[in-house]
C-alpha cells in the first residue's frame, strides 16, 4: 500500500470515528471485496469481543461484597465503571490526559465512582484487587473453542485497548489460545486511532488487507477498514446486559458476518 493511500484512509478513518459524513466531498470508504484470501492473520478486540465484561466484574463485586460485607448495586457498579472507559481515552488521546495505560485509567474511574455506590470504606488493598478485576474477566463460551480452531489456519492477536500486561494476565486466566498478545498501548494511543492498526499488522510483519479485524463493535471495525483491514463482524447482543439493546444488524461493509467465533470458523471452511 502506498503512503497516498494509506494517508487518503487515515482522513476516513478520522472522519468515520468523528461522525463527520465524507460523501460529496470526493472520498469515500473503499467497499470491502469480500475476498479474504489474502488473509493470513486475525486480529480480535477483546472487551466484550472475546470476554464478558460486564458479568464478570459484577461477579467481582458480588465475591468483594461476600469478603468485606459492604454493598453495592453491582450491575449499576459495572456499567458505571465501564461508561468512563471512552471519556477517559479521549481525554488521553485529545491531549488533555498524558499517555497512561487502561489500568491507570481504570484505576482513575474506579476512584471516581466508588463514592457513588457507598464504597468508600474499601481500604488500598481492597481497590487494588478490585481494579485488577479487568485482569480476570471470563470469555464468552464459544471463544476458547472458536478461537482453536481459527489458529489452525491464521496467526491470532489481541487488538485491545487494553494493557500487554492485563492482556496476558486474562489470557493465562482464561486459557485464550493467542499467538501474540498486541495492544493499542505499542502504539501509545487508542482505537479507533488510525495507527493502532497500522502498528498491529505492521508488529505482525504483514500488509493491512493481510489482517482482519474480528470485533463486535461496528466503529471498531469501520475504523480498521478505513486503514485497509479486512473486517469480521461477531455481535454480542447481551454485552451490556439483557435490557440494553444495542444495534448488532449484520452490515453489508463488512467482509464477513458470524454469530460466534465457532460460527466464524465455520463460515471460513475451518472444521
Amino acid at each position: 500500500m502506498s503512503i497516498r493511500s494509506i494517508a487518503r484512509r487515515v482522513v476516513v478513518a478520522v472522519a468515520v470515528v468523528s461522525g463527520v459524513s465524507l460523501v460529496g466531498a470526493g472520498a469515500t470508504i473503499q467497499e470491502p471485496t469480500g475476498d479474504l484470501s489474502m488473509v493470513k492473520a486475525m486480529t480480535f478486540d477483546v472487551f466484550g469481543t472475546v470476554v464478558d465484561w460486564r458479568s464478570s466484574i459484577i461477579r467481582e463485586g458480588e465475591a468483594l461484597q461476600t469478603r468485606t460485607g459492604v454493598e453495592a448495586d453491582w450491575p449499576a457498579f459495572a456499567d458505571a465503571w465501564r461508561g468512563g472507559y471512552g471519556p477517559a481515552m479521549r481525554r488521553v488521546t485529545g491531549g488533555e490526559l498524558p499517555w497512561a495505560k487502561i489500568d491507570v485509567l481504570h484505576r482513575m474511574i474506579l476512584d471516581d465512582i466508588i463514592p457513588d455506590f457507598g464504597l468508600s470504606s474499601l481500604d488500598e488493598e481492597a481497590r487494588a484487587h478490585l481494579n485488577l478485576a479487568w485482569h480476570r474477566l471470563t470469555p464468552w463460551p464459544d471463544s476458547v473453542s472458536g478461537l482453536t480452531r481459527l489458529k489452525t489456519r491464521y496467526t491470532l492477536a489481541t487488538l485491545s485497548n487494553g494493557n500487554v500486561s492485563l492482556l496476558v494476565n486474562m489470557a493465562k486466566n482464561a486459557g485464550l489460545p493467542w499467538d501474540a498478545v498486541l495492544s493499542a498501548e505499542l502504539a501509545q494511543s487508542y482505537k479507533p486511532e488510525p495507527e493502532v492498526y497500522l502498528k498491529a499488522a505492521d508488529l505482525l510483519g504483514l500488509e493491512p488487507g493481510e489482517v482482519m479485524m474480528v470485533a463486535a463493535h461496528k466503529g471498531d471495525l469501520r475504523a480498521a477498514a478505513a486503514v485497509g483491514l479486512k473486517t469480521g463482524y461477531v455481535p454480542r447482543p447481551t454485552e451490556f446486559g439483557p435490557d440494553r439493546e444495542i444495534d448488532t444488524t449484520p452490515d453489508p461493509e463488512f467482509d464477513i458476518v458470524a454469530t460466534d467465533f465457532n460460527d466464524l470458523a465455520d463460515k471460513l471452511g475451518i472444521r
